[in-house]
This record gives structure tokens, C-alpha cells and sequence, in this order.
């Protein structure tokens, strides 16, 4: 894995980027994540959020949430979820970035923000070829999401310290196998001050 100090003095164009942030909901509050807790995640990203709205990009924040349950997907997944325990406003965007200064918000069905949704296209009309990624959870909504943006054709740029998973072994397995061959790694601090 390249080291993170190799790219964090590349500057970033805001004009040319946007600041993708998935599934940073109310449920987030009531998991558990690691190496980087929901408070740190929230924390660093609000901090990537103010830093773009300041700079005029454009944020898209992304969550998922379902009509009727019956647009949920059908296949037979080994994933844990009990909707029942979902706290009341599960689906709403926690408070620290849900009203963020003319913040795109895209609702999504499954985990990546592309599929059956309109962000490539408010990407492709404001002329945007690079996406800043974090949120919730590494191996599945980040991790489809940055696949599908490779298939695309966009250059992607992790904050490593924005995003996190159940566990530290998929978190780090992801971001250190996986993440270096479609993207380049930084730290949320660094994307903040490399924006031009």
C-alpha cells in the first residue's frame, strides 16, 4: 500500500470534485464500528463537509432507506440486520451534516450510491471526474460505491479516517488491499487542506 504521506500534497479542484459521503444516518449512532468510532467518523467528516461547502463543491450525502420494505433486495444475505431494533428516523442523516449549505442528498435501496440512482448523472453535468469518499461501512456501501465508480470511469480518493467497518480486519483489509489499486488513500485533514 502506498504510504499516506506519498498523496496527501497533491492538490485537489474543488470544481472537478465532489465530496461523496455514504450512509452517515441516525443508525450509525447505535453500532459499533471500528478502528474508527461513529463520534470520530461524524466528527472528521463534518469537518470534510464544511471544508467543501466553504470552497463552493458539491457534497452529495447519501443514504439508504427503504418505502415499504419491499424494495429491499430479495437475495438470501447472511447479514445480521433487525430493522425492528432500528431506532424512530433510523434513515435521516445525523444532525451534523444534514443540513449542510446546498448538500445533494441521494436515497438509495442497496449499498452502492450508482445503482438505481441519479448520481452519475448530477456528477456528469457539473463536469465533476473525481470524488472524495468516506462513510459507513468500508466493505459494503464504500466499497461497492468506489466499484462502481471505477466501472464509471472516475478518479477516487478515500479518507481513510472517514470511514470504518464492524470490524478493524475488514476495515484495514479493504482500504490496504483493495482501495490502492482504484484510488489513492488520504487523511481527512489532508483532503481538507489540499482543496484549491
Amino acid at each position: 500500500m502506498k504510504d499516506l504521506k506519498e498523496t496527501e500534497t497533491e492538490a485537489i479542484k474543488i470544481e472537478k470534485t465532489a465530496l461523496v459521503v455514504i450512509d452517515l444516518q441516525n443508525i450509525v449512532l447505535n453500532m459499533e464500528y471500528s478502528p474508527h468510532t461513529s463520534s470520530e467518523l461524524i466528527q472528521n467528516t463534518s469537518k470534510l463537509v464544511n471544508a467543501f461547502t466553504e470552497k463552493g463543491g458539491f457534497v452529495v450525502l447519501v443514504k439508504v432507506a427503504h418505502v415499504d420494505e419491499k424494495d429491499k433486495p430479495k437475495i438470501n444475505m447472511k447479514l445480521k440486520i433487525n430493522p425492528e431494533s432500528f431506532p424512530k428516523d433510523w434513515d435521516n442523516l445525523v444532525p451534523e451534516i444534514a443540513n449542510a449549505k446546498n448538500a445533494y442528498t441521494i436515497t438509495k435501496r442497496r449499498f452502492g450510491a450508482f445503482f438505481g440512482t441519479d448520481l452519475d448523472l448530477q456528477l456528469r453535468c457539473r463536469g465533476i471526474d473525481t470524488i472524495v469518499l468516506c462513510g459507513v461501512s468500508t466493505g459494503f456501501g464504500v466499497d461497492t460505491t468506489a466499484r462502481e465508480a471505477f466501472q464509471y470511469g472516475y478518479n477516487i480518493i478515500f479518507v481513510e479516517d472517514g470511514m470504518s467497518a464492524s470490524t478493524k480486519g475488514e476495515h484495514e483489509c479493504i482500504y490496504k488491499y483493495i482501495f490502492p489499486k482504484i484510488g489513492k488513500i488520504r487523511t481527512s485533514e489532508a483532503v481538507a487542506l489540499s482543496l484549491i
